[in-house]
């Protein structure tokens, strides 16, 4: 069967009555056998597992062609939960553009475990290589990276890592399974922030960690779910359930109308720079092209000519892209990066990113030509 119908059909949720749709199992609690011993549907407190996040997981690991996939409360619980499964003194790598909070985790909520990291241009491996180190045990990927719209050539970068005995992440937001399959390029695990473009409507918080195989690490990161209790409410993973069935639908006008975006914002003179893999004139468009099937997703980067001031006016000009955070939502998006990440940000200050949504292209466009002709 091809993926959109698994998506709907397979590890559903079912209920007595014959429902058509999954019920939602909100009981933290569930009863044991007769003999007061087991437990008939293997369930026994819902920290620990549940019938809905038991789907979620299910269908997330259909998604990715993964051996199996381990839900949270959000993507950074998720990405907290890999840090955790290091030892101290062990050293990463990660990518010099990777999402601003990575480094916040590890400088702060790790400061006192001895977990150290550097960062590289993921784009160069030579620089990759320089910067492993005896005791490096992870590196971490992002493609595309956010908000630099940087493509990793994933294969690649785990060829290296293979050789020096470290793990990969790969943090697949952005390309979505979709688009990019960083499991079958070798990746470990993968990472998703399931509020999302597997979400998709900008209503649900969640993350998910999805593994190329079942290992110690594997064990140990679902002891993490499960004992730290960062885990998804039932009805966050049925809405999750749902909005996966129309997946394959969305994903499409995503990036079909970010692409035609993408082309008119190039011509247009008060943009400098547009950032997006589908481009010819993108840096690492031909990395894209083998790695990125189908598609190149719906996110894409812009510089704005003149600095910040005209950068922010530009947001408030338009009237279709909402200026707020988050992305992969039906609705688009536009934000000014560099305002709400750290201090240490490298982003420019006339950097905006842009989430383009499924709302017909032509009106898309529109809005953008009435707001830079008032810029």
């Amino acid at each position: 069967m091809k993926i959109s119908t698994r998506l709907i059909h397979e590890h559903n949720v079912k209920h007595e009555s014959g429902a058509v749709i999954a019920p939602i199992i909100m009981a933290t609690t569930f009863e044991r056998k007769e003999d007061q011993l087991t437990f008939p549907q293997g369930y026994v407190y819902s920290r620990s597992d549940n019938p809905n996040r038991a789907s979620l997981e299910n269908k997330l690991a259909i998604l990715e062609g993964g051996a199996t996939a381990i839900s949270f409360a959000s993507g950074l619980a998720a990405a907290t939960a890999v840090f955790q499964s290091l030892k101290s003194g062990d050293h990463i790598v990660m990518a010099d553009d990777t999402y601003f909070t990575m480094r916040t985790i590890v400088n702060t909520l790790y400061a006192g475990f001895g977990l150290s990291y550097t960062l590289v241009d993921m784009t160069n491996l030579e620089e990759l290589k320089n910067a492993i180190q005896p005791n490096t045990k992870l590196v971490w990927m992002e493609s595309p990276s956010n908000p630099a719209i940087k493509i990793t050539d994933l294969e690649a970068v785990v060829q290296i890592a293979k050789a020096h005995h470290c793990f990969t992440v790969a943090d697949n937001t952005w390309a979505t399974p979709f688009y990019t399959k960083p499991l079958a390029l070798g990746v470990d695990i993968v990472l998703h922030s399931t509020t999302k473009y597997l979400g998709g409507h900008s209503d649900i918080l969640g993350g998910a960690l999805i593994f190329k195989e079942q290992n110690e690490r594997t064990e140990f990161i679902k002891k993490v779910q499960q004992y730290s209790g960062a885990v998804p409410s039932p009805f966050d993973c049925w809405l999750l359930c749902r909005s996966l069935t129309t997946f394959t639908a969305r994903m499409p006008i995503h990036s079909s109308n970010a692409l035609k975006l993408a082309k008119y914002l190039e011509k247009e003179k008060k943009i400098d720079k547009v950032l997006y893999p589908g481009l010819p004139s993108h840096p690492q468009h031909t990395i894209a092209k083998k790695q990125m099937k189908g598609g190149y997703g719906g996110m894409l980067s812009i510089w704005v000519k003149g600095g910040q001031e005209p950068a922010l006016k530009l947001c408030s000009l338009l009237k279709l892209f909402t200026h707020a955070t988050s992305l992969g939502g039906v609705e688009s998006l536009i934000e000014h990066r560099v305002s709400i990440e750290s201090s240490d940000s490298k982003t420019p200050d006339n950097l905006l990113r842009i989430s383009v949504g499924i709302e017909d292209i032509n009106d898309l466009i529109a809005d953008f030509k009435q707001a830079l002709k008032l810029l």
